[in-house]
C-alpha cells in the first residue's frame, strides 16, 4: 500500500528563479579571465621557444601577447573592484623591498619594451622597504606603465623614495604629457570617463581606490597626475602612508 503524505507538494516548475545579474557578470568575467590566461600561456611558450629572426610573425605575437595581458589585468581589476565593494577582498599589507618589487613588475613587460626600443630606468634605494598590498600596488604600477608605453617617445623612469614620511612612487615618460582635461579632473578620477572616446577610466578608478585603501595613523594614500618631472612628460605619482 502506498502511503499518502499530508505535505503539500512543491511544483518546482512554477518556482520563480531569482536572477542575480552581479553574480552572473562576475562569473562571466572570471571565465573570460581563465580563457585569456590560457591564451597568454600559449603565446609565452611560442615566444620563448622561437627567436625573433626565426619567426616571421614575432612582432605581431609580441603585440598580441601584450594586449592579452592587458585584457587579463583589466579583468582582474574588475574582479578586485567587485570584491572590494562586497568587502571580501583579502587586503594584506606586508613589508616589501621596493627594488625587488619594481624589477619583478617591470619584468612582465620586458619583451614589449625591447620590441618598441623603449629604455626603462629604475631609481630606488636597494634598502627601501614599505608596507603595502603587493598585488594591488603591482596592478597600479602596471596601469601607469601601460599608459607610459603608449605615449612615450623612448624613455620611461620609475622611481621610489620616502618623502615627508610617505612612500612616493613615480612613473614618468618623455611624451607629450597628460591632456589638460585629464589634469583638471585630478582628485575626481570619474571625471576622466569618456565612453564615446573609449576611455572607461577603469585604470585610474582602480588605482585611486587602491591608494585610498592604504591608511596609516589617520593618513590615507593618494594619487596625483601631473606634467613635467625629470623627463618633461606625464608623471603618475602614487603616495602611500
Amino acid at each position: 500500500m502506498i502511503g499518502i503524505s499530508n505535505k503539500k507538494q512543491t511544483n518546482t516548475a512554477n518556482t520563480p528563479v531569482v536572477f542575480n545579474m552581479a553574480n552572473f557578470l562576475v562569473s562571466s568575467v572570471h571565465d573570460m579571465k581563465n580563457s585569456v590566461s590560457m591564451l597568454i600561456c600559449g603565446l609565452d611558450k611560442v615566444l620563448t621557444s622561437a627567436e625573433a629572426a626565426e619567426l616571421s610573425t614575432h612582432a605581431e605575437l609580441v603585440q598580441m601577447n601584450h594586449e592579452a595581458k592587458r585584457i587579463n589585468n583589466r579583468l582582474i581589476q574588475l574582479l578586485t573592484l567587485y570584491k572590494l565593494g562586497q568587502k571580501i577582498y583579502p587586503f594584506d599589507p606586508q613589508s616589501v623591498c621596493l627594488d625587488d618589487f619594481l624589477r619583478m613588475t617591470v619584468a612582465q613587460y620586458a619583451q614589449l619594451l625591447k620590441f618598441r626600443q623603449i629604455h626603462l630606468e629604475i631609481r630606488v634605494d636597494p634598502g627601501l622597504y614599505w608596507y603595502f598590498d603587493e598585488d594591488l600596488i603591482s596592478g597600479v604600477i602596471g596601469n601607469a606603465l601601460n599608459n607610459a608605453m603608449r605615449h612615450t617617445n623612448d624613455h620611461i623612469l620609475i622611481s621610489a623614495e620616502e618623502h615627508d614620511g610617505q612612500l612616493m612612487l613615480r612613473v614618468e615618460d618623455d611624451g607629450d604629457g597628460y591632456p589638460p582635461e585629464l589634469l583638471e579632473g585630478n582628485g575626481n578620477v570619474m571625471q576622466s570617463v569618456d565612453f564615446h572616446g573609449g576611455n572607461t577610466g577603469l585604470g585610474l578608478y582602480f588605482s585611486a581606490m587602491v591608494a585610498r585603501m592604504h591608511r596609516n595613523q589617520g593618513v590615507q594614500g593618494d594619487l596625483c597626475l601631473e606634467n613635467g618631472g625629470s623627463l618633461q612628460g606625464a608623471c603618475f605619482v602614487l603616495h602611500l602612508p
